[in-house]
């Protein structure tokens, strides 16, 4: 059974899984925050500060999903799901500046070396950091695949950046203790911090898609004309304008129906092609316009006269 990505279960999920990834943050800010007190490390520092953007942006998060989630009010009649776009621009506002700082102290940390104390501890701290990271980032994985939260999808890239800077900062911490080569620790600092930025970059576009009303990838617009007019009594669908918003999935058009049926029957299809697309999209709010095929003058404002599709 295909579960909206507004009913109460997933809606459900998704908070948990928002609150799990603040509980997350808070304790791997604590065990690295122990871990760094005792080496000195720089790509320990630098995981330690990812995590604390990580609790920022995780309560931002907690936050957005459940405003996303309320339904259409008579201010908002489109819902609240641009919510959620606006939550991973300031997240990933967030990383790019903790990967920029990070980076500067790493600059300064190889060009003036600091030896690694404790390096046992700093392992342990990172091993247990991925485990952690592993396991929430498997549980934000299946909440997105059911609810397509962008919100959520941008707090799990940072926690994607956040595993991957334990697993540079293992690597680095353990060169640095053991075989004395602090320079690697301060290198896997620099590598984390260009890792974030990346990251960042990708929540910015994934985001900024959302706000200015992007249409839809192309096979799901595909996928959204074969619904519409699977009726062989819908002759063709034109002007289709589709958009995501948070949680939620816009799309209209027009259909062209035979000229000389009654409107009982044009709405009768209609209604069968809406329930043709709720199906493959539960969340959508849908509109078609019914047109008497080559009776029908052009119309529908500007935007018909400029996009066609």
């Amino acid at each position: 059974m295909t579960l909206s990505a507004t009913s109460p279960e997933t809606r459900a999920a998704t908070r948990r899984v928002a609150l799990l990834s603040v509980a997350v943050a808070a304790v791997l800010i604590l065990v690295k925050a122990i871990a760094w007190r005792m080496s000195g490390s720089v790509a320990i520092l630098a995981s330690l500060s990812d995590s604390a953007l990580d609790l920022v942006a995780s309560l931002i998060t907690v936050y957005a999903v459940r405003y996303a989630a309320e339904p259409p009010d008579a201010e908002h009649r489109f819902g609240h799901g641009k919510a959620e776009a606006f939550s991973s621009l300031m997240q990933g506002g967030l990383v790019f500046a903790s990967g920029a700082l990070i980076g500067r102290e790493a600059i300064d940390a190889l060009l003036h070396p600091r030896p690694v104390q404790h390096g046992l501890a700093g392992v342990v701290v990172m091993i247990v950091s991925i485990g952690l990271t592993l396991a929430l980032i498997t549980a934000q994985t299946r909440v997105v695949k059911a609810s397509g939260s962008i919100a959520i999808s941008g707090d799990r890239a940072h926690y994607a950046a956040d595993l991957a800077s334990n697993a540079v900062a293992l690597v680095g911490v353990g060169a640095a203790a053991w075989l004395g080569l602090a320079w690697i620790d301060s290198a896997a600092g620099l590598v984390v911090a260009l890792w974030l930025i990346w990251g960042a970059i990708g929540v910015f576009r994934e985001a900024s898609a959302q706000l200015m009303d992007k249409e839809l990838p192309e096979t799901e617009r595909e996928r959204i004309v074969l619904l519409a007019t699977a009726d062989p009594r819908m002759l063709g669908v034109h002007q289709l304008r589709t958009r995501a918003s948070g949680p939620y999935v816009h799309m209209q058009m027009h259909a062209d129906l035979a000229a000389d049926i009654s409107l009982a029957e044009a709405h009768t299809i209609m209604v069968a092609a809406e329930n043709r697309l709720l199906e493959a999209f539960p969340s959508a709010d849908i509109i078609i316009h019914p047109d008497p095929r080559g009776l029908a003058e052009r119309h529908g404002g500007l935007f018909a006269d400029t996009v066609e599709g």
